[in-house]
């Protein structure tokens, strides 16, 4: 009797540690059918417009109180800043259905050695910005490293990233 009650006591013990092992088996069906969302956080908080299939960003960052505009180059990952030796680009904005040019300059920084004709920052400066704060626009032409993005659209301040 005291064989059988031993006996006993082991199966359910016994029980529930089985039953975890065939409870552990994690259902990665689910997980593959919801899609992982790919972001990237702009480090100065501003607006990330994606260039290419994600080979680089431009980051825009509005001061609205100096009407200024600044520009930001970089990776893919929103993480290191890109070099460019264009001496401008230009983004076409559409402001209360007309066409207004901001013409981006490259900016030195002799902190970083960044110099004009060898920048990640570019600055453009225009009244109407004090006022404006959403519009869509397209960024003409630019070249880095080589590679030139053409006609990018995007939404300020909401960007084009679809991720």
């Amino acid at each position: 009797m005291k064989n059988r009650l031993s006996s006993i006591i082991i199966a359910l013990l016994l029980i529930p540690l089985i039953l975890s092992f065939g409870c552990s088996k994690q259902n990665t069906e689910g997980a593959a059918a919801i899609p992982h969302k790919h972001e990237h956080t702009p480090p100065h908080g501003g607006t990330p417009v994606v260039l290419g299939d994600e080979v680089y960003h431009i980051e825009l960052v509005l001061d609205q109180v100096a009407g200024k505009l600044q520009a930001y180059v970089f990776d893919g990952e929103l993480e290191n800043f890109i070099r460019s030796s264009v001496p401008s680009f230009e983004i076409v904005a559409t402001i209360n259905g007309k066409p207004e040019t901001l013409t981006f300059e490259p900016v030195a920084n002799p902190a970083t050695g960044e110099t004009v004709g060898d920048t990640s920052l570019f600055e453009t400066q225009m009244e109407w910005l004090k006022t404006t704060k959403e519009f869509d626009a397209t960024l003409k032409s630019i070249v880095i490293r080589g590679t030139t993005f053409s006609g990018v659209q995007f939404n300020f301040p909401k960007g084009n990233d679809k991720d």
